[in-house]
């Protein structure tokens, strides 16, 4: 039994040295330097919140991918989502007209577009803006148009639209 409580003494000792020894090198080490976090200023997230809001400070490229800010709702093709269309030729859509005639005149071909109502017609020449596109040529047989496209999923962000004069 004396044996027994040396071995107690001895395992205790042991411990106890271990323990102080530990605590030692503990002390001896440098302590982790705390993190500080800078004091949140109120006034620049409120002014940062104000400028999003009033739509300065943003800005959104959507690349190749679907703008995640519009309507899913809505076609591309929306008319609404255009705008109010302009009286005359730049408040024309392309799908509205058709090819009534072609004149030729000494500064070159024009052609004499419809309203898809019928009530009004106009002369176009090349370059001249539509509301969803532009005039590229006019030649003796065809008009060709240059429709924009508001499609983000497009490979292109317009097409060409060919009306043919029909004989």
């Amino acid at each position: 039994m004396t044996r027994y409580l040396a071995w107690m003494v001895v395992g205790v000792l042991v411990l106890g040295l271990s323990g102080s020894i530990s605590w030692a090198q503990s002390a001896e080490e440098e302590p982790e330097p705390v993190e500080t976090r800078p004091a949140l200023d109120v006034e620049a997230i409120l002014d940062e919140d104000t400028a999003v809001f009033a739509g300065r400070g943003y800005g959104y490229d959507p690349g190749d991918r679907r703008d995640p800010f519009r309507s899913l709702l809505r076609s591309p093709d929306d008319i609404e989502a255009r705008g109010p269309r302009p009286e005359g030729i730049p408040g024309l859509l392309i799908g509205e007209i058709d090819l009534t005639g072609i004149f030729v005149l000494p500064e070159g071909p024009v052609a004499q577009i419809q309203t898809s109502d019928r009530d009004r017609s106009f002369l176009l020449r090349g370059g001249d803006k539509l509301f969803d596109g532009d005039v590229v040529s006019v030649s003796l047989e065809e008009i060709v148009f240059r429709q924009v496209l508001d499609d983000p999923t497009a490979l292109t962000p317009f097409r060409e639209v060919v009306k043919r004069l029909n004989p």
